[in-house]
């Protein structure tokens, strides 16, 4: 299993950098090429997410990106530490039971259309977005 951290400032360059880091792991990892549009762009809009939370809310501290290679998936969670206001506490967030508030910019919805397995646990102290894709065992 390996695992590899970003961490990078809320600025919307940066998430060109995190798309990029995100496919190149991907491909690595035996994702099929096929899919590899998709890593790209819910990574992109995880990260666009979170730059945009961090701006509002803590625009000096760094949003994290883990990317692991686990027993034949490619997991990617995104973590920002801007407040929700959705979930006083951490546990998955049911994506069938947004509110309009959260669901106004699309952006959850957008993800869960493009990865395979997506999970969400907003918290006061952040929000984690979790996205998974098969990969090739063993490459």
């Amino acid at each position: 299993m390996a695992t590899v951290e970003l961490t990078f400032s809320a600025l919307p360059a940066h998430v060109r950098t995190a798309r990029l880091v995100a496919t190149a792991i991907a491909r690595r990892t035996g994702v099929e090429e096929s899919l590899l549009d998709e890593v790209r762009l819910a990574v992109g809009e995880a990260c666009s997410r979170a730059v945009e939370a961090h701006r509002a809310h803590c625009p000096g501290e760094p949003i994290r990106i883990e990317l692991r290679d686990d027993s034949g998936r490619f997991e990617v969670t995104v973590s920002d530490q801007a407040p929700s206001d959705e979930i006083k506490q951490e546990q998955p967030l049911d994506l069938g039971m947004l509110s309009d508030s959260f669901m106004s910019n699309f952006g959850i919805a957008v993800i869960e259309g493009l990865a395979d397995d997506v999970q969400v646990f907003p918290s006061p102290k952040g929000t984690n977005i979790r996205m998974s894709w098969p990969a090739a065992v063993g490459v």
